[in-house]
């Protein structure tokens, strides 16, 4: 589930000192509930196309004869512009408008939905899908700056953020019976096409009911530093898939992981020296935020994994439909809303340190379940528990991350240590998904192998064991994400509670 699946994350709007002042000096948008309706159509669409793609997954690779190595690119295409462009758009949407970037994001973002509904082969699905990223990119920073500063008065502000999450968190799971009954009932396409009505009717009313907002300062944008941490990660992605498909010590994959670290080294330079870094190093190396972006990209790696291959083992495997298999993630979503709303509870009481800790311990816990599945594995036996148990340590990890991430952060780096939260939790997502696709086709194929050749029953029960060697690498990870918050997340006593909060599923 990507993520803009894709991503069960947390996020979390700050004021800056410019939109303070902008807040005082207007009175209260007589229009803003009407405006809210159109930012959570506008939410919906993102968190509705996480969804819907992953249970579209298996009918587009088909379709399209996607190889295994290459399939994941469905994913990170997406995911990895969208989080590699997070910052810098946020930041277009600050100086250029609010409300131009929210309508310049729904109309390319219907445009991409558009090609990608048509897509005749893997390379246009594949730049469809890039495309959409980035003008969500566009899209998901201006919508929530929005709310922040069209809500001025506290109460309003917490109902708006209120709703917001609802749609986030609920927008998911209608995603993902929305994408089985499109992909079962019509067409895996319409999973894409489906963004460009309802892009079309936030258009409409956007135009006559939200208010354009702007920040004061200086509009210099770190372009140097986006397009280097881009390419890194992109290189880096396809160091994978090719090691997938020549091996890990072929020079082409080993080329690939070298100019990625190039790139990326070049960009932690370029940040250190840049009078208007894209990602302020001191965001990042403070104690509590950086293990709170660490944990975010080890989760997200952990979680987006798993997602893709109980996708293709429900509907390849179990032979479930595309419906069915979204509804097996119900209880998934439903858990992670309700011990969500618990563990806000809960959080003060025992702190975010031992919260994150045992929440990742149960996710870990709970993946490494999973890796008892056989060809006939029960659901209810099973995988339900599994999951159940993961969603009750996602969530136990991400309700806490809004308020770690944002630990001892200035007023003029709340907005980009925000936004770092869902960079992270793509980046690790676009990774995990790189990796573990990998490591399935590797073990795939040596299973293959070792067992006398490519016979019908050897693929069946190769797919069986790629799956079960996939989930123990996810599980590693998220232990090592309970590693990370044991050692480096400390209760921060002087921290204030985030203002505003949405949990999201996918």
């Amino acid at each position: 589930m990507s993520n803009d699946t894709s991503t069960a994350r947390r996020s979390v709007a700050t004021p800056s000192r410019a939109d303070a002042g902008q807040a005082t000096s207007h009175p209260p948008d007589p229009k803003r509930w009407l405006a809210l309706t159109v930012i959570a159509i506008a939410q919906l669409m993102v968190v509705l196309d996480a969804t819907i793609v992953n249970i579209a997954m298996p009918s587009a690779q088909e379709a399209l004869n996607i190889s295994q190595a290459d399939r994941q690119w469905i994913v990170t295409a997406y995911t990895l512009a969208f989080g590699g462009l997070l910052l810098l758009g946020g930041r277009i949407a600050d100086f250029a408008g609010r409300k131009r970037m929210l309508l310049i994001g729904l109309a390319g973002f219907a445009l991409a939905s558009a090609l990608g509904g048509v897509a005749q082969n893997a390379g246009m699905l594949f730049a469809a899908r890039a495309l959409q990223g980035v003008f969500g990119a566009l899209l998901a920073p201006a919508a929530l700056s929005l709310i922040t500063v069209t809500f001025t008065e506290v109460k309003e502000r917490a109902k708006a953020f209120g709703v917001f999450g609802a749609i986030s968190g609920g927008g998911a799971a209608i995603g993902l019976i929305l994408g089985g009954l499109l992909t079962q009932y019509l067409d895996w396409r319409w999973c894409l096409l489906v963004n460009i009505p309802v892009a079309a009717i936030a258009i409409f009313l956007a135009i006559p009911i939200v208010r354009e907002s702007k920040a004061e300062g200086d509009t210099k944008y770190d372009i140097p530093g986006a397009v280097l941490s881009t390419a890194g990660l992109v290189t880096l992605v396809y160091g994978f898939t090719k090691a997938a498909e020549d091996g890990w010590t072929s020079g082409v994959t080993l080329s690939l992981f070298a100019l990625s670290a190039v790139l990326l080294i070049a960009f932690v330079v370029v940040e250190v020296r840049s009078s208007h870094p894209l990602l302020p190093m001191r965001v990042v190396l403070q104690r509590n935020r950086g293990g709170s972006y660490l944990t975010s990209v080890t989760l997200g790696a952990g979680m987006m994994g798993m997602f893709l291959f109980m996708t293709y083992y429900f509907q390849g495997t179990l032979q479930y439909s595309p419906l069915k298999s979204g509804v097996a993630y119900l209880p998934f979503s439903a858990g992670i809303i309700l011990t969500a709303g618990l563990g806000s509870a809960i959080l003060p009481k025992v702190g975010p340190r031992v919260m994150m800790t045992v929440g990742a311990l149960l996710a870990t816990g709970g993946m490494l379940w999973l890796t008892q599945l056989k060809a006939d594995s029960s659901y209810p036996k099973l995988i339900l528990p599994a999951l159940v148990i993961m969603a009750v340590g996602m969530a136990c990890c991400f309700v806490p991350l809004g308020n770690t991430a944002l630990s001892g952060v200035s007023n003029h780096d709340a907005g980009v240590a925000s936004a770092m939260i869902n960079t992270s939790q793509q980046v690790g997502g676009s990774l995990g998904v790189a990796v573990l696709n990998t490591v399935f086709t590797t073990a795939v194929a040596n299973y293959i192998v070792d067992n006398g050749g490519p016979t019908d029953i050897n693929k069946a029960m190769g797919a069986i064991h790629g799956y079960n060697v996939a989930f123990t690498v996810s599980a590693v990870l998220l232990a090592v994400s309970a590693v990370i918050t044991f050692v480096m997340i400390r209760r921060d006593k002087n921290a204030t509670a985030a203002p505003g909060g949405a949990v999201h599923i996918g």
